[in-house]
């Protein structure tokens, strides 16, 4: 699907917040608000628009640390060790990644002490991995609501 102007104008409000009524956005971007609906309609259609998603704080709902982890997965275990890693409640994220390390999650946990658990207990316990390493994340910076549009 080829964007103009409009679609990107649309999915930049979106991205600030998923809320806006259509009528906001027929306003801002000055349009009819039928053509926003079947504008983001057809975005959804064609999967540009994937979902809408609430910005949860995790601090706010328990979860005190989040980390990056590296992992270097067994050559031929790859799919086995994906489906595994998308069962351990904690994993927010899974990046399959060039360099150094094969796969690189993000992870919350309640604190360092959940944390060692979820590693040890789940993801150190695991066949597939040879070799993981664990950031914690000290603080985010800036993070962004999706890609650039």
């Amino acid at each position: 699907m080829e964007l103009d102007d409009t679609d990107r104008a649309i999915l930049r409000i979106l991205q600030e917040n998923a809320r806006t009524p259509f009528s906001e956005i027929a306003r801002r971007i000055e349009m009819s608000s039928a053509t926003v609906h079947d504008r983001v309609g057809r975005l959804e259609d064609a999967g540009v628009i994937n979902g809408y998603h609430a910005d949860v704080d995790a601090k706010k709902v328990g979860y005190g640390v989040s980390a990056l982890v590296g992992l270097r997965v067994e050559q031929g275990r790859e799919e086995d060790a994906l489906s595994r890693l998308r069962e351990i409640d904690g994993v927010q994220a899974i990046h399959l990644t060039t360099g150094e390390w094969d796969v690189m999650l993000r992870v919350y946990a309640k604190d360092t002490d959940a944390l060692r658990d979820l590693m040890f207990d789940n993801v150190a316990a695991m066949d597939g991995f040879s070799r993981s390493q664990t950031m914690i994340i000290l603080g985010t910076d800036y993070e962004s609501a999706g890609p650039p549009i």
